[in-house]
């Protein structure tokens, strides 16, 4: 009995000191700078070392309209880049998994991949030079007669969307692949053998198998997109109005760490609200969707 409790502690300790530096990376990293954050979100701007409870950092939020509507706009706009990124990764992932086959497939993944072998800031900076006035395309448009003189292409809604897809692509086909990999082509055969078209079959066969990726890339792409600093400020300009950019105004420029903290809970509570919207509407569970992705 003893040397049963004795190979139990054991296992115990083992176990613990293999988690532990998975732990205290949590709780350096992750747990203690946000309590720290939630401290001066959550005390008013007096001195320093001087805690003295208040919301009037939230009251401002709310408050100043172009700080909640820049808010709804970063929210809209990672809602929008994370339905792209879905439509234009689904059939990406389907010819990796299901047209592609040996050596083509791989390929075809290791296509998707080259790009972030370097940094989001070389992406971002790429982008620049295609989209610039100066740049690439607007000289071919200007070749092929669609454009008088080079049009300038950088700083709107649209191209802060395509940098944000393509930062974000691999983050969506990864969980895709993943999902479609095992799915039984036998259930695609037998659908059409009964007479299924082909939206049927994505309807009731390939979405629901592919749900667990699906709903992983979302989260996963839509929380990248909605904490971007660098792509929005490239491509948009001082005009891109997204919300990171004024958190990083209150932080670096204004030093009103206060404030900053403030927005950048707001955010977090933005993204975990809307991530659990759309499990709820999506019928997943958060950690099902982690397990099976």
């Amino acid at each position: 009995m003893a040397d049963t409790s004795g190979r139990a502690w054991q296992r115990r300790l083992i176990l613990a000191l293999l988690l532990a530096p998975a732990l205290l990376w949590l709780f350096a990293l992750i747990l203690l700078p946000h309590v720290q954050l939630a401290v001066l979100a959550l005390r008013e701007r007096v001195a320093p070392h001087v805690f003295k409870p208040s919301l009037s950092q939230f009251q401002t939020f709310f408050a100043e309209p172009l700080y909640w509507q820049v808010f709804v706009r970063t929210a809209l706009m990672s809602i929008a880049a994370t339905a792209l990124t879905l439509l234009v990764a689904f059939p990406i992932a389907w010819v990796i998994t299901k047209v592609a086959k040996g050596r083509a497939s791989a390929f075809l993944f290791m296509v998707c991949l080259i790009p972030f072998w370097v940094s989001e800031t070389v992406r971002s900076l790429g982008w620049l030079i295609l989209l610039r006035e100066s740049g690439v395309l607007p000289a071919i448009l200007v070749k092929l007669g669609l454009a008088s003189v080079p049009p300038e292409l950088l700083y709107h809604d649209a191209t802060i969307l395509v940098g944000l897809v393509y930062t974000s692509l691999l983050f969506m086909v990864t969980p895709l692949v993943s999902s479609l990999e095992s799915l039984d082509n036998s259930l695609i055969e037998a659908a059409y053998d009964l007479g299924a078209s082909g939206f049927a079959t994505l309807r009731n066969i390939v979405i629901p198998h592919a749900a667990p990726g699906i709903t992983a890339g979302c989260i996963v792409v839509f929380m990248l997109s909605l904490g971007n600093y660098l792509t929005p400020n490239l491509l948009g300009g001082k005009n891109s109005q997204w919300f990171t950019e004024l958190i990083y105004t209150q932080f670096i420029v204004r030093f009103n760490w206060e404030q900053g903290a403030a927005f950048g809970f707001l955010l977090l509570a933005l993204s975990t609200g809307i991530v659990a919207v759309g499990l709820r509407l999506s019928g997943q569970r958060f950690v099902d969707v982690m397990r099976r992705s």
